[in-house]
């Protein structure tokens, strides 16, 4: 049965990660681009800043400093890389040049917030993607 679970669990993160990556995803309704303006601001704005630039609250107190997130697909060559901030964000990526991870693992809290399993599973890949939308939406 763990196997299963596993294997329903590495199929839904490809997919995931196809959907993220694709050059020409399918624009999502703006309300999704909403919806993931409400999460930023919940959880996100107390280190990045309101706009997403690295200047909340917390920022200066924080070894490492936040990323401006605005300027994501830039530093990418023009290429918003959904994907790679997916697996930033869920807690799949670690960066070492960053010493330890500050920022919590948002895959792991939003699975927990939901109870867990299949449904928290769910409920992590939904608000990766509205957090991704509206990420993709400050790009400069």
């Amino acid at each position: 049965m763990q196997r299963c679970g596993l294997g329903v669990m590495v199929l839904g993160w490809a997919f995931l990660g196809m959907a993220l990556a694709a050059e020409q995803p399918p624009r999502i309704p703006g309300e999704t681009v909403s919806a993931g303006q409400q999460y930023f601001v919940r959880y996100c704005s107390a280190c990045h800043g309101v706009t997403g630039r690295g200047d909340g609250p917390v920022a200066p107190s924080l070894r490492t400093p936040p990323a401006d997130l605005t300027r994501m697909a830039q530093r990418h060559g023009g290429r918003f890389p959904a994907a790679e901030i997916a697996a930033y964000i869920d807690g799949q990526t670690v960066v070492p040049a960053h010493g330890s991870r500050e920022m919590p693992i948002w895959g792991e809290r939003f699975g927990e917030m939901a109870g867990g399993g299949s449904v928290g599973e769910e409920v992590v890949r939904g608000n990766l993607l509205v957090l991704i939308e509206y990420l993709q939406s400050l790009q400069q």
